[in-house]
């Protein structure tokens, strides 16, 4: 077995899982599982991670800083509040190849589990995606691109419930689903009800 540094090894552990919790849910996994996954033995689970929790815990905050991280560089460079909002309604990290696996943890989590402290994990989660939504949609408000009718938290959330929606039909693979005959795109109808004239989809 290859010795790796700690960080290195301890984002290799935190890969492995998702794609275990993925598979078998965070009650269904046992640290054997996970160890044998990541190619090691259970001891240095527990090197890095005092339990399956504390893993799992870690896991929710990472797949929150990358998504955040996600979103940083599509707005890399982007100065219209407009644009930058467009930018966030098309960059749903629940369907892309990286937060594909780690969302459908996420996903799995606030259906099954229980403790308390994974709970205030996937809260806190949610919360700041909330917050970074918010603030971008209060410039576009500021901006006069969005109206004012709707508060920046209340538009954030439908935000993020839109995006749940749409990632949990996309893992379904829900035939049709989010595109219709023409072309049009379930990310259409929320930018123009937002934006109105303004909106124009993000080029690919």
């Amino acid at each position: 077995m290859t010795r790796l540094p700690a960080a290195k090894r301890k984002a290799q552990l935190l890969d492995a899982a998702a794609k275990v919790f993925a598979t078998h849910g965070y009650s269904g996994t046992t640290t054997s599982e996970l160890a044998k996954a990541a190619g090691v033995s259970e001891p240095i689970i527990y090197r890095h991670f005092q339990s399956k929790r504390e893993l799992f815990i870690e896991l929710v905050e990472r797949t929150g800083e990358d998504t955040i991280r996600f979103w940083e560089e599509a707005l890399q460079g982007v100065t219209d509040p407009g644009e930058r909002l467009m930018r966030l309604i098309g960059g749903n990290p629940m369907v892309t190849p990286k937060g594909f696996i780690r969302y459908r943890v996420i996903v799995q989590a606030m259906t099954e589990v229980e403790e308390k402290d994974i709970q205030q994990a996937l809260q806190q989660h949610l919360s700041k995606l909330h917050d970074f939504l918010a603030k971008e949609v209060q410039l576009a408000q500021d901006s006069g691109q969005v109206s004012r009718r709707f508060s920046p938290d209340l538009t954030a959330w439908t935000l993020i419930y839109l995006a749940l929606g749409y990632g949990v039909l996309t893992a379904l693979k829900v035939p049709g689903h989010g595109i219709d005959k023409q072309g049009n795109h379930v990310d259409d109808i929320i930018g123009l009800v937002m934006l109105g004239d303004r909106y124009k989809r993000p080029q690919a």
